[in-house]
């Protein structure tokens, strides 16, 4: 599936957020306790693992979603994920901490139900915020994160880009299981699109370019023909 990254009328950030949430949380209320020790599409990371960072992404969400902050925002939707390297140190000391205390919880019933309590009180979360007595102006209201300030809007549409990105990572080992939602692989498309500064090849379709920018996929030689230069800066973020 694929869809024009310059749509006048994204997803809204909310209702986005919502979709991929439930999309996501639908494959990992089916997921068994055999199953979640299956690897992942992220390196060193069982299913078990990814669906605990997921729900440590989520309670982020969630205490930034009431967590006002002073000043402009100086990161957007697109820009957040400029920190966001794979194979820095940080990302490597992450991989380790979620590996160990996924690792504690005894049984996948008590970690899917975690992932499920959470991510419902996010999507509301994010949907009293865009219903807010001053409407459209909620979702610009500045929020903390991770030493950043972004928009609320521009917060739901990263988590919800981390939720679809992570949800082709789950999705790896469990063949029949559902994608993720079209609104959250449009916001991928979208934000790929403003990392690298223009559209993808036409011929990616959204799971492919998500995979592709995010460097769970190599290039092909014809993808790098047709970057051209732009080639080398892949992955745009991971």
């Amino acid at each position: 599936m694929s869809h024009d990254p310059h749509d006048p009328q994204p997803p809204r950030p909310a209702e986005a957020l919502r979709a991929a949430y439930r999309a996501f949380d639908a494959v990992v209320s089916t997921v068994t306790d055999e199953q979640s020790w299956l690897p992942s599409g992220c390196a060193g990371w069982s299913v078990r693992d990814l669906v605990f960072h997921c729900l440590g992404d989520a309670r982020r969400g969630l205490v930034a979603l009431h967590t006002p902050a002073e000043g402009r925002p100086d990161r957007d939707a697109v820009t957040y994920w400029e920190d966001w390297r794979p194979g820095t140190a940080r990302a490597d000391a992450g991989r380790r901490h979620v590996r160990a205390v996924a690792s504690l919880f005894p049984h996948m019933d008590e970690l899917r139900e975690e992932y499920a309590e959470t991510a419902a009180a996010v999507a509301h979360a994010a949907a009293v915020t865009a219903a807010d007595e001053e409407g459209s102006a909620a979702a610009g209201k500045p929020v903390a994160t991770q030493g950043h300030v972004l928009t609320a809007g521009d917060l739901m549409c990263t988590l919800a880009v981390e939720a679809t990105v992570h949800h082709l990572d789950l999705v790896v080992s469990l063949p029949d299981a559902p994608g993720p939602s079209p609104e959250g692989l449009r916001l991928v498309r979208r934000t790929l699109d403003g990392l690298l500064g223009r559209p993808a090849p036409a011929a990616w379709d959204d799971a492919r370019y998500a995979r592709v920018g995010t460097g769970r996929e190599s290039l092909t030689d014809a993808d790098r023909e047709a970057l051209g230069a732009d080639a080398d800066r892949f992955p745009l973020f991971g």
